[in-house]
């Protein structure tokens, strides 16, 4: 594996567990020194630490909730700490509860978390690293979105992923050169293939019938492009959403 990331810092939000844990394992295999965020889960957070260790030392569990302007700065500031005083060079915006209430029927408290976690964290995160990556003259910043995005029945899930969209390309547009901005827009992941079916028992069969390649994709094949994102082969992309669902959000007729 190439370690193009060798000497920098990361952070991953909500990385102790799923595709945040794969995010952060597939960093520190290209050499960065990675802070994974967790909220509750100190266990699952140093589990996850434990593997990147096998990569090289250097990265920590760090405590914060990623879903609050105050407890983002509060993350971000804990990060660089724990990774020896060291500015943020990598940021992946990967957290984001979800939620299909129906707008008609949704309370005005559920609109404001799901909103918040997915959107203004990430809008908060960008505002505490960019400092440093704009002294330091290289950043990278990668959002993840949704397969969701492309919908238009996933309700406040759907209109926050696609705002990440606007977003990264806004970001795009103003931090450069020095800092590139993407994002990823997972379709259905195989591994959480039950926590979709909580909501949507069909949704899983109908999602592998309408994908080309005829499978779901895994949290390692998106993890994998997400680091891809950070490294040289991606140094003129900025401002780019890449679906990775099998051809699945493509419209037919």
């Amino acid at each position: 594996m190439r370690r193009f990331l060798e000497g920098k810092a990361a952070l991953v939000t909500a990385g102790s567990r799923n595709l945040g844990a794969a995010i952060a394992e597939a960093l520190a295999e290209r050499g960065a020194a990675v802070a994974v965020n967790y909220l509750s889960s100190e266990s699952g957070a140093r589990a996850v630490v434990d593997r990147l260790d096998e990569f090289g030392s250097g990265h920590a569990a760090v405590r914060g909730d990623a879903g609050t302007p105050d407890g983002m700065r509060s993350l971000v500031a804990a990060a660089g700490r724990a990774l020896g005083d060291r500015p943020i060079q990598v940021l992946v915006n990967n957290h984001g509860p979800f939620s299909m209430t129906p707008f008609a029927e949704m309370p005005p408290e559920e609109f404001d978390r799901v909103w918040d976690a997915n959107v203004k964290s990430a809008y908060v995160a960008v505002g505490e690293v960019v400092p440093a990556m704009r002294a330091a003259g290289w950043g990278r910043i990668v959002n993840v979105s949704a397969g969701s995005a492309y919908l238009r029945n996933h309700s406040i899930y759907t209109l926050a992923k696609a705002a990440l969209v606007t977003f990264t390309e806004s970001l795009a547009v103003e931090l450069g050169p020095e800092i590139t901005v993407n994002a990823v827009a997972p379709g259905q992941i195989a591994e959480s293939a039950e926590d979709i079916a909580e909501f949507d028992p069909s949704f899983v069969e109908r999602a592998v019938e309408a994908t080309p390649i005829g499978r779901l994709v895994t949290r390692g094949e998106v993890a994998a492009i997400v680091a891809e994102l950070c490294g040289p082969l991606f140094d003129a992309v900025s401002g780019v959403t890449i679906p990775i669902d099998g051809g699945w959000h493509l419209p037919r007729f």
